[in-house]
């Protein structure tokens, strides 16, 4: 089992228009099932702490639906604990859930920034969907490179902030700002599913790569668990032959003794 953290916005307006939103319900419902599924255990956590706030739940998706009715997770999100007083370690992923509010608190949230490069540094996986890639936004590694720089990485595109009416509001076009900062964005269709693996970073262009890219997390963090388990083989085997090892000594000491 590995632990997965799951950030939310805690912005509950977009911009000054009055309009609500908050988390995508069905950006973090998908990704819980699928990491539940597959045992590992998930934790919340927000830019403010607190209870964040979310759009709304669309009730003819079973998945959303069991999301906001699972007692585990309603606790989980009744009193998320702040991004700056997470201990990475405890972590073996994080996965930044979207929402148009994280374009106004990711970016500039030193805590995230310094619980992405965390986990990243550590060898774990970092994973985002939608508008949730604001958050690797502005995170540099140990090694002085932005985390995006180089690599592929997809987001909500340009034409999808359009579609969505949000292109005058939003405070910048995320597609391009992931570019400005040495990354290549891949884009799918409008709306249409596109998840991009780059090394131990997956990211989705929109809710419908939600579910994708957890599953995809999933499966680097199945090769970890692959090498754990292989490496705990081969210390047992090693162990094992440093106590064969050692009886064989004992016996050959007392057959000398006679």
């Amino acid at each position: 089992m590995k632990k997965i953290l799951m950030v939310l916005t805690s912005v509950s307006e977009i911009g000054d228009t009055g309009e609500k939103t908050g988390y995508n319900v069905a950006e973090a419902a998908h990704p819980w099932k699928v990491f539940k599924d597959s045992g590992h255990f998930v934790d919340f956590a927000s830019i403010k702490g607190g209870q964040p706030p979310r759009d709304e739940v669309d009730k003819d998706d079973p998945i959303q639906v069991a999301f906001t009715e699972d007692e585990t997770t309603r606790a989980g999100l009744y009193n998320t604990a702040r991004v700056d007083v997470v201990n990475a370690d405890q972590y073996d992923g994080v996965y930044l859930v979207g929402g148009h509010g994280t374009m106004w608190d990711f970016p500039d949230s030193e805590g995230l920034q310094n619980l992405v490069a965390s986990v990243y540094n550590a060898g774990g996986v970092v994973g985002a969907v939608c508008h949730g890639p604001a958050g690797l936004v502005n995170v540099e590694l140990d090694n002085g490179f932005r985390l995006v720089e180089g690599r592929r990485v997809a987001a909500f595109t340009n034409e999808e902030e359009v579609a969505a009416g949000k292109d005058k509001v939003i405070p910048f076009f995320l597609a391009d700002r992931l570019e400005e900062q040495g990354a290549t964005h891949v884009s799918a269709d409008v709306f249409e599913e596109k998840v991009v693996v780059d090394e131990r970073l997956v990211t989705g262009q929109n809710p419908a790569s939600a579910a994708g890219v957890a599953k995809e997390m999933e499966k680097l963090l199945a090769e970890v668990i692959h090498q754990e388990k292989a490496e705990e083989q081969h210390e047992a085997a090693a162990l094992r032959a440093e106590k064969d090892a050692e009886k064989e000594a004992k016996k050959a000491d007392a057959a000398a003794e006679h």
